[in-house]
């Protein structure tokens, strides 16, 4: 019986590791209702559709991410007007080079093109970079990761600014039992070209729940941002539906 319940705890981590050897399907949002320097009525929206796919055995693994943005926040007259569309897709491929049952680490080449349908959802700029990510499992019930990027312009509007950025997202999961778990996982995001940053803490609740051969997992995170500067999400809640397709 013992011995049943690791087995479920493990199998509830792996459908947080970013690096599972499991083709995977993401799709998460983040609704920002309050920013900082901004007026009230100024908010952000964020979906995210992310795809990963692992090759070689596991040792490489490619994401790809698709953002879908709704930004309102206030033009140089202080009118708020909203923009919708598509935002900057972005990629990355990890190179695993540490494998084991209790830790996942890789590395590898990041880029950003400029896809977005308005000026306000992106940056005008190729971008590249590197990606660094880990997974460790401290023990069934508790595990630990990050995920860390930098990447910076290569080119795209020459009428545009220059891009820096760097990005850290700790995650942090206690596995409750019977696939219930809790949770956080936020962005820190540091703008190194504006000298703007923004770095949120976030506690929330998922389920994981094995279908076939699917595993679905659903969780809620409010998110409060404990240090910004510039004009940044201070209040963000964070949701989405993680699906991993498991070998049949």
């Amino acid at each position: 019986m013992a011995q049943d319940k690791e087995e479920a705890a493990g199998g509830a981590a792996q459908a947080n590791n970013p690096l599972a050897n499991m083709t995977a399907l993401n799709f998460h949002n983040y609704y920002m209702p309050k920013l900082s320097d901004a007026q009230n009525d100024a908010y952000l929206n964020t979906s995210w559709i992310r795809f990963a796919k692992p090759f070689s055995s596991g040792k490489l693994l490619l994401r790809a991410s698709v953002p879908l943005s709704t930004v309102a926040i206030p033009d140089p007259s202080g009118v708020v007007n909203s923009e919708n569309g598509l935002g900057d897709i972005n990629a990355f491929v990890s190179y695993n080079f540490i494998s084991k049952a209790n830790a996942t680490v890789g590395i590898g080449p990041m880029i950003s093109a400029p896809t977005a349908s308005a000026d306000a959802l992106g940056t005008g700029k190729w971008q590249a970079g590197l990606a660094f990510v880990a997974f460790v499992v401290k023990a069934p019930q508790f595990q630990l990761g990050g995920l860390v990027t930098w990447q910076t312009s290569i080119g795209g509007d020459a009428d545009r600014a220059d891009t820096n950025n760097a990005a850290i997202q700790p995650f942090y999961f206690w596995q409750l039992g019977k696939g219930t778990y809790l949770r956080g996982a936020p962005i820190w995001y540091f703008d190194i070209e504006n000298e703007s940053y923004v770095v949120p803490i976030g506690l929330g609740i998922g389920k994981v729940i094995k279908v076939g051969n699917t595993v679905f997992n659903c969780f809620i995170e409010p998110q409060y941002s404990m240090l910004h500067e510039g004009t940044q999400p201070q209040i963000q809640l964070f949701t989405g539906i993680n699906l991993q397709f498991l070998n049949p």
